[in-house]
């Protein structure tokens, strides 16, 4: 898929549709779109369809033919998901938008204990809105037909519960004694990452996730910060699995 994405509610099943609204605006006046030029229009979940444009209407309407029908992006395999800590300012966004880029699946914000940010009350709900747009907007960057879930702010314990049940989880730790990339790696179902904080993960936390099947592995030689150490996981574990194929 190369052609430049567009979001919709719903993907059109007709063979003609009118891109209006912030996309239209977007397709018009951003990305200046013409007649003959080909886009993509797509739900995020894994719906989309293909067409040409035909013509422009102002400065927020764009008329699409030769839609293709509805098709549909299977989920993939395995499914991988990073438990992200709460970096500082907006390191938190860099770590969603390059993730997203990447091809993760599904982020998990977490207020460790050693966070120095943390979410609490219209702050939280602020910082997850922005979290949310930034996928979606790197999604439509990426040019991916489904877009990467950003779930509600977890606890420790519902952490611990999410790696207990994944195919392999694994916790980002500069001491871990087995490097990332040696790890056995399941070729289906879901692998679960934990990425701590910049104060690291505390041995309490630790313990809890050692407890639940995680246990602590290193990336490579150099410690990475955390909004970029996801990027990183998550590029080397698409392509251990063969998503890169």
């Amino acid at each position: 898929m190369t052609a430049p994405v567009f979001v919709v509610d719903e993907v059109p099943a007709a063979e003609t549709y009118v891109l209006d609204g912030a996309e239209g605006r977007h397709a018009v006046t951003v990305k200046r779109l013409r007649p003959g030029e080909e886009l993509v229009l797509t739900d995020g979940r894994g719906q989309w369809t293909a067409g040409t444009v035909h013509a422009s209407e102002g400065k927020d309407r764009l008329h699409v033919t030769g839609l293709g029908g509805v098709q549909r992006e299977p989920e993939p395999e395995p499914h991988i998901t990073v438990v992200q800590a709460l970096p500082k300012g907006d390191r938190g966004e860099l770590a969603v938008e390059t993730m997203t880029e990447t091809g993760v699946d599904r982020i998990v914000p977490w207020p460790a204990a050693r966070c120095v940010t943390q979410w609490r009350g219209e702050r939280g709900l602020k910082s997850l809105g922005k979290w949310r747009a930034t996928a979606r907007e790197a999604g439509k960057q990426s040019r991916r037909p489904r877009f990467p879930e950003v779930a509600e702010a977890a606890t420790t314990k519902q952490v611990a519960a999410l790696l207990a049940e994944a195919d392999f989880a694994a916790v980002l730790h500069e001491e871990g004694s087995t490097p990332l990339a040696s790890a056995k790696l399941p070729g289906r179902g879901s692998i679960v990452l934990v990425v701590g904080p910049e104060g690291g993960v505390s041995p309490e936390e630790l313990a809890a996730f050692e407890a639940s099947g995680a246990g602590p592995f290193r990336l490579g030689p150099s410690v990475l910060r955390t909004s970029t150490a996801g990027t990183a996981a998550v590029a080397l574990l698409l392509g251990r699995t063969g998503r890169w194929g």
